[in-house]
């Protein structure tokens, strides 16, 4: 046992370790003290709601308030910080507090689990993680409780307000507002910024990425000082939110989503609906009333998603940009992709390649499979593909009639969105060695 452990790589560790905590978490919630009426939940449901927490996506087939008991809430929760963190975080700050020392191979997971691009300091980033994310947690729960703590009382508006912080910032979409209304999410609260703004707020900072936490924490307004990973995800995020934010007002300005609101609210909502989809979950407008428009512009922000090494998902906001950054050079006859006094090895664009790739193959199968399998439409069918695999949670309601194969499906593309493509290739590909020699080169036509 102790010889497995050794051979067992960083790549391994993590795709295997999260598959624990996901059954672990599927057990627990079996139990029939996790539900309110006291009855055990089918594995399947509980598998999926265990993986939708772990991989912290918010698609659930039963209401989280009015169906999971306190247990089953605490469990989901404990889950939703496990997987927004990384379970490899969290064990390794344990570690830090005990004082007991790391080893180079625990350094190795660490660095893959947050995609940090050096093990040098990972220790330090670890502890600066751990203290950051406690600090915006807190901090959101503070302020949303200004508002939970009048509507639901003292005890039950603190409890709600953390749920619903460590949520958002986990990017989860988990939510409790099955209190006021079943399956409602944020709608009821769609024109309140006590609201809306810091859930905002940390669905941003807790998708931008650890590392760029660190980088922005050290040099603070100095922009030449950051590095070029930093400055591709503040400009890709800032760009994705105000563009898709103005498109979301004019599509839906006269449409049924923003029926009756004023006109802050409708910014309100359009900025909102711009955040949410990279990849909270959360809605504060009917998604079914969203025209087709919108509803593509909501499928390709839940396909971008957040940035490495956060705790979003999707292809990543450097993915997205690296491919834009791609046609502009190739515009410009450009050999390679420059910006910023920068240029990015090709391997980056290989690996950028792959990821995209990969997602939408799985992407494409699960949505002809699910369309075939449920007799739903394609639309509803992608939607729902790529909020699992986007780890997202937004839906246009077939989650809960959803068949066993579905679950199934939806399941693996939830860890497969969670884990990621490239470390799961990695940890199958560890073993085997690069070729010796390379082929002999010659051109082919594309385009």
């Amino acid at each position: 046992m102790q010889l497995f452990w050794r051979k067992i790589t960083p790549t391994k560790f993590l795709t295997l370790g999260y598959l624990v905590i996901i059954l672990a978490g599927a057990l627990l919630l079996m139990l029939p003290f996790s539900t309110r009426s006291g009855q055990s939940t089918p594995f399947f449901d509980a598998l999926f709601t265990s993986a939708s927490a772990t991989c912290v996506t918010g698609l659930v087939i039963y209401d989280t308030y009015t169906y999971w008991s306190g247990f089953g809430q605490a469990v989901i929760l404990f889950l939703i910080q496990i997987g927004g963190l990384g379970f490899v975080t969290l064990a390794i700050a344990v570690t830090t507090f005990t004082k007991r020392k790391i080893g180079l191979k625990q350094r190795c997971v660490m660095q893959e689990s947050i995609a940090a691009p050096q093990m040098g300091g990972i220790v330090r980033l670890t502890r600066f993680v751990f203290y950051g994310t406690l600090f915006c947690e807190i901090a959101g729960a503070l302020v949303l409780s200004f508002r939970l703590c009048p509507l639901f009382g003292f005890t039950k508006g603190i409890y709600f307000s953390v749920f619903h912080s460590i949520s958002a910032f986990c990017n989860a979409g988990f939510d409790l507002m099955g209190a006021l209304e079943p399956s409602s999410s944020l709608t009821r609260f769609s024109g309140d910024p006590l609201i809306n703004l810091p859930v905002m707020f940390l669905i941003v900072i807790g998708g931008l990425g650890f590392f760029v936490w660190e980088d922005l924490w050290h040099h603070r307004h100095h922009w030449n000082q950051y590095r070029l990973h930093t400055k591709t995800v503040l400009a890709a995020t800032g760009l994705l939110i105000v563009v898709s934010g103005v498109l979301f007002f004019f599509l839906e300005a006269n449409g049924a989503a923003f029926d009756g609101k004023s006109t802050g609210e409708k910014i309100l909502a359009s900025l909102f609906q711009a955040i949410t989809p990279r990849t909270a979950g959360f809605n504060t407008v009917q998604l079914t009333k969203l025209n087709g428009a919108s509803i593509f512009l909501t499928i390709a922000l839940m396909l971008i998603g957040g940035s490495p090494g956060s705790t979003a998902g999707g292809i990543k906001t450097t993915t997205a940009a690296l491919f834009v950054l791609d046609v502009a050079s190739m515009w410009r006859k450009s050999p390679s992709i420059e910006y910023f006094k920068r240029r990015v090895d090709h391997d980056v664009l290989r690996n950028a390649s792959t990821v995209l790739t990969l997602y939408l193959f799985f992407i494409g199968l699960s949505t002809m499979l699910i369309s075939w399998v449920e007799g739903v439409t394609m639309t509803e069918s992608m939607f729902e593909s790529v909020s699992a695999i986007g780890t997202v949670g937004l839906s246009l309601g077939i989650t809960p009639a959803l068949h066993v194969p579905s679950k199934l499906i939806l399941t693996f593309l939830m860890y497969f969105g969670r884990v990621g493509c490239l470390t799961i290739l990695y940890s199958i590909a560890d073993s085997r060695s690069a070729a010796p020699s390379k082929m002999p080169l010659e051109r082919i036509v594309v385009g």
